[in-house]
């Protein structure tokens, strides 16, 4: 009786996950990733690949696994971006504005090309833009 029972408790716990609805919600995807209020970098373009998200200065992007890696951001502060060539907020910085202006994939002089970030401040010199890709 008690094999009996425990298979007709089995067959109904069976029975109504099978009739529980499956979501139909969708994954954020690309930039829409990205939270309001941090500043996202990302491995591949268009808001692609890994992603990480920063809400204040990070002076090495190797612990984070985004050293030279980085193809693309967003912008989701209210704080102006210096992206750095190098760790330790060394060699020359890159600007990226907050709000809607602030997102999109990098001229290709400068993917894989960032080492360290800084919100605010006063940056240092600029890398230039690269000869032929003015926006």
């Amino acid at each position: 009786m008690r094999n009996r029972t425990r298979a007709l408790l089995m067959a109904a716990a069976a029975a109504t996950a099978v009739a529980v609805p499956a979501s139909t919600a969708r994954a954020a995807d690309g930039y829409d990733r990205c939270p309001s209020g941090y500043y996202c970098m990302f491995s591949g373009l268009d808001g692609t690949g890994d992603m990480i998200t920063l809400r204040g200065s990070t002076p090495d992007l190797t612990a984070l696994g985004m050293n030279d890696r980085a193809k693309s951001d967003w912008n989701r502060t209210a704080s102006t971006i210096y992206l750095w060539s190098d760790a330790n907020y060394t060699g020359c910085t890159v600007v990226t504005s907050p709000g809607p202006t602030g997102k999109g994939n990098f001229f290709p002089a400068y993917r894989d090309f960032f080492s360290s970030v800084q919100f605010d401040g006063s940056g240092g010199p600029s890398c230039g833009t690269p000869p032929g890709e003015g926006r």
